[in-house]
């Protein structure tokens, strides 16, 4: 989350926006947000978890895998990470890059 905060400018400048979606409760998230310097939204999937169920990360005890998607403008899932690497903004940065550059190549 850090990572991504530090790095929250490079987002900016590609019109992309950053949205943290975790299955802990709001009083949690804020807490942790606070601590952390987060400025970007964090949306609480507490109640039913059902945004964790549609992206395909719910576990089995009821928590999510760490993951980070990029999605485009179309609700299109252009990059999925997993796991530790989750928290590090370099592949969708990257992937950010690839997509604009396709969509400029493509005049939109």
């Amino acid at each position: 989350m850090q990572a991504y905060q530090l790095g929250i400018d490079k987002f900016k400048t590609k019109n992309a926006v950053v949205l943290a979606i975790s299955t802990d409760n709001i009083p949690s998230q804020k807490e942790f947000g606070t601590k952390l310097g987060v400025s970007f939204p964090m949306l609480s999937d507490f109640r039913d978890r059902s945004t964790a169920k549609a992206y395909g990360v719910l576990r089995p005890d009821g928590m999510a895998n760490r993951t980070t998607f990029l999605v485009d403008e179309n609700g299109k899932i252009q990059y999925e990470e997993q796991g530790n690497t989750a928290i590090d903004p370099l592949g969708v940065d990257t992937a950010c890059s690839r997509l604009a550059h396709r969509a400029a190549s493509q005049g939109k």
